[in-house]
């Protein structure tokens, strides 16, 4: 079975430009119809050319090539995932920045290949656990440093306008629409009809 290399580029905005990731892959011998990009957000995997990569492109016994492991996704434990579904599709990877990554060896020795992987997975979820770990620990001690100093948090309490009681009352009485007890009472739709059931 036929084998191709594929190389996937991306920067977060439209902005910026791609020539660097694209330099690399030449210097490697990619051809232009190879490389797939995007100018998205690495914040999850919802871009075009990855979904179309990943889902209608890349087989198994194919190689995929980034620059650097960012380039998948800024989110660690979303790279770690990555890096298993190409493990369990026969997908192997090679990231330029991980030389590692880059060796061409003999098929009898592939294993250093599942070696590296496994170590990137086990590294990268370690990492990424830590990281949610410490996100979590700041926003206690942040929760808790604003409590101490006397702020209230979250949504601000729902106040009645001081006009409420006449003008509910008018609407009550079908006297006016909805509409025009909000305007009289500058509440949005949502505000309104909260302040209604706290009123009934």
């Amino acid at each position: 079975m036929e084998t191709r290399t594929y190389y996937y580029a991306r920067v977060s905005s439209k902005e910026q430009n791609l020539d660097r990731q694209i330099a690399a892959f030449k210097a490697l011998g990619a051809s232009d119809r190879d490389i797939i990009t995007d100018k998205e957000s690495g914040k999850d995997f919802n871009r075009a050319g990855y979904t179309a990569l990943k889902n209608a492109m890349l087989r198994r016994g194919d190689t995929l090539v980034v620059k650097s492991l960012d380039r998948l996704s800024r989110s660690k434990s979303d790279i770690k995932n990555e890096l298993q579904f190409f493990k369990d599709n026969g997908i192997r990877l090679k990231v330029i920045d991980l030389p590692t990554t880059m060796m061409d060896l003999p098929k009898e020795q592939d294993w250093v290949f599942e070696m590296v992987n496994n170590i990137l997975i086990e590294v990268l979820g370690t990492i990424a656990e830590q990281e949610r770990a410490t996100i979590r620990k700041r926003q206690a001690e942040g929760i808790a440093a604003a409590r101490q100093n006397g702020k209230k948090l979250g949504r601000p309490a729902l106040e009645f306008p001081p006009n409420w009681n006449e003008v509910y009352s008018s609407w009550k009485n079908g006297e006016i629409t909805a509409k025009t007890a909000m305007e009289r009472t500058n509440t949005k739709r949502t505000s309104f009809y909260k302040l209604v059931n706290m009123t009934n």
